[in-house]
């Protein structure tokens, strides 16, 4: 079975003390959910590795801004330093996401991109998916579906046409209004 996940991240000990807030909002640009996670105290940092760049995505002050676009397979989790400086993007391939009474979620599929502010991007966890096959977690419909979203969303980095990330400054921006 499929993983049901939540923006709230509330399942998660590493914060000690957060802010949460989502939205739904329509514009020419976007239409969706959107939320912000501000980490306002973390237990203890995280940080990833891609290639030989050592990544800071979790500590203190840090925000995971989350776009979650009506009619599509996949959320996007902006994730900013306590400078509210771009880290990286994460985008989840889902079956699909809605919303319910502990909030904004998303079905995981299993595969991940990331997307840097340099512009590399990374397939990750095929594994995962294959792995989900295997077990009968996931069909071979969902199987494909997510490999076809990610193939979808990978041509889009290449033709720097994927432009829900360039919305996440303002998405940002507008729920920390709200917030404050």
């Amino acid at each position: 079975m499929m993983k049901r996940k939540y923006g709230n991240r509330s399942d998660w000990s590493r914060i000690l003390k957060r802010q949460y807030i989502f939205k739904d909002t329509f514009s020419e640009q976007f239409t969706g959910g959107i939320s912000l996670l501000h980490l306002v105290e973390i237990g203890e940092p995280l940080w990833v590795n891609y290639d030989s760049q050592k990544i800071c995505i979790v500590d203190d002050g840090y925000m995971w801004l989350q776009q979650y676009p009506n009619e599509e397979n996949y959320t996007v989790t902006t994730m900013f330093n306590h400078n509210g400086e771009v880290v990286q993007w994460y985008i989840d391939i889902c079956y699909k996401h809605g919303v319910d009474y502990n909030g904004p979620w998303w079905d995981d599929l299993f595969l991940d991109i990331i997307v840097l502010p340099s512009g590399d991007y990374y397939l990750i966890d095929e594994d995962e998916l294959e792995e989900a096959l295997l077990k009968g977690q996931i069909n071979y419909q969902q199987y494909n579906h997510a490999k076809q979203t990610a193939d979808k969303i990978m041509g889009e980095l290449k033709e720097n046409k994927f432009d829900i990330l360039k919305q996440s400054n303002a998405h940002k921006n507008l729920l920390l209004e709200l917030l404050e």
